[in-house]
């Protein structure tokens, strides 16, 4: 799939749809799954400092120089991983977004008519990523699961290789479900589903007054709790209820979600834990992003009406308190920067799941003028007066080689039938 023509991205919301951008938008997402295809899908990382070989070499391990080598790398102006030494690696859930991706790319050239102009074999990719999620899985728990590949140092625990959680998990499960849906393979939705045993056995499921919960991972704090994980953990049970429609999935997710509803705030949206003093982190863009896409699972595979009245708050708060007009990212309730590249993708997605096409375009416009450095290669953040020049495989590349290709599936089911026509009468006099 080739560009023919490209839009001026100057970063404002687009007047109306057309199929001139939408062929420029195809090739951003050709660069941008050929950049993760050259690297085999390896790179930097946020959160990775602790990878590095020079901290790894020094024969005594403390908390605080753990902290702060790690948020040194992730927060100062220009990329120092080169001078740590920090390794390129997988990451488990980078790798299933790629999956993904592949997958949508390559449903998007067979309703373009263009899969027999493709450069590489998309599916062939996906399978290849598929299985590495099932070897590099877990093993040890009670289900299928997988985590970070590198430590993380949190304030109080650090997060080795072996810690599974039940973020990455959910985003394996839901690559291996659409796997075995696109005809990879009934065995990718069969070890999917023993998924279950983890997030009830191993992470803790447990009922509450107002519902019930999970822990994040396996060294959670017991004073805190996590929303936006326990939201993922609901939308994993959802997407398995919705491939095997096991009635005991439903009603945990249900649970799950009651609990998180009940703790929704005033203004719409959820604190990163609860208490809210437990975290660093306020109410910011893309963890709420996860929980509202959650509960539009839930609304558009089992129920569209217990919870409307909480998710028509959320994307209130969520579209005037973490967008501004033009598509630009607040990074949460209070603060307008860094504006993130994962919040525009998460949001490029919950929009998506809306229907509302032009405030999702209104997003990639702004990302493509304000964090594109090459066609199909983006910098992770932009601070109020620099931008962070670092280009992260998971966050970056695979946050937004997904939700672009997301984004074009459903503005190819909404081209007109003209465009349709004269995309069909191209392809059969190429």
């Amino acid at each position: 799939m080739q560009s023919r023509t490209s839009p001026e991205p100057d970063g404002q919301a687009a007047s109306s749809w057309s199929s001139r951008d939408d062929d420029y938008y195809v090739s951003v997402l050709d660069s941008t799954l050929a950049y993760a295809r050259r690297r085999d899908y390896a790179g930097p990382d946020y959160g990775d400092g602790m990878s590095s070989q020079l901290l790894q070499a020094l024969p005594f391990e403390n908390r605080v120089l753990n902290l702060v080598v790690q948020e040194v790398v992730k927060r100062t102006p220009v990329d120092i991983r080169p001078l740590l030494r920090v390794e390129h690696r997988r990451n488990y859930k980078g790798v299933a977004l790629f999956a993904m991706a592949n997958l949508n790319y390559y449903e998007l050239a067979c309703r373009r008519n263009e899969q027999d102009q493709l450069a590489f074999d998309p599916i062939a990719e996906a399978d290849r990523l598929a299985e590495w999620l099932i070897e590099e899985q877990i093993t040890g728990y009670s289900g299928f699961c997988g985590g970070h590949r590198h430590e993380i140092q949190h304030f109080h625990t650090k997060g080795v290789p072996s810690d599974p959680d039940i973020v990455s998990t959910a985003y394996a499960v839901k690559a291996l479900l659409r796997a075995t849906e696109r005809g990879l393979g009934d065995e990718y939705a069969d070890i999917a589903r023993t998924a279950t045993s983890f997030l009830v056995e191993d992470l803790n499921y447990r009922e509450v007054d107002e519902g019930a919960k999970i822990n994040y991972h396996m060294n959670h704090p017991e004073d805190s709790y996590t929303v936006n994980a326990a939201a993922l953990g609901a939308g994993m049970l959802v997407d398995l209820y919705e491939h095997f429609g096991d009635e005991d999935l439903r009603e945990r997710a249900t649970k799950i979600l009651d609990h998180i509803a009940a703790n929704q705030t005033d203004i719409g949206g959820w604190p990163y834990r609860l208490p809210a003093s437990a975290s660093h982190l306020s109410m910011d863009s893309h963890h709420n992003g996860f929980v509202i896409e959650s509960f539009q699972r839930y609304r558009d595979v089992v129920d569209a009406d217990r919870y409307a009245e909480t998710l028509a708050d959320a994307l209130e708060f969520y579209r005037t308190d973490l967008f501004e007009l033009d598509g630009a990212p607040n990074f949460d309730e209070e603060n307008a920067y860094p504006r993130d590249i994962h919040a525009s993708t998460q949001g490029m997605l919950v929009f998506v799941n809306e229907g509302d096409l032009e405030f999702a375009e209104r997003i990639l416009r702004w990302v493509l003028a304000n964090l594109q450095v090459n066609e199909g290669q983006f910098y992770y953040r932009k601070y109020r007066h620099h931008t962070k020049r670092v280009t992260l495989m998971r966050w970056c590349q695979g946050w937004m080689s997904y939700a672009l290709s997301e984004f074009l599936l459903a503005a190819e089911e909404r081209a007109p039938s003209g465009v349709e026509t004269e995309r069909k009468r191209a392809s059969l006099h190429s």
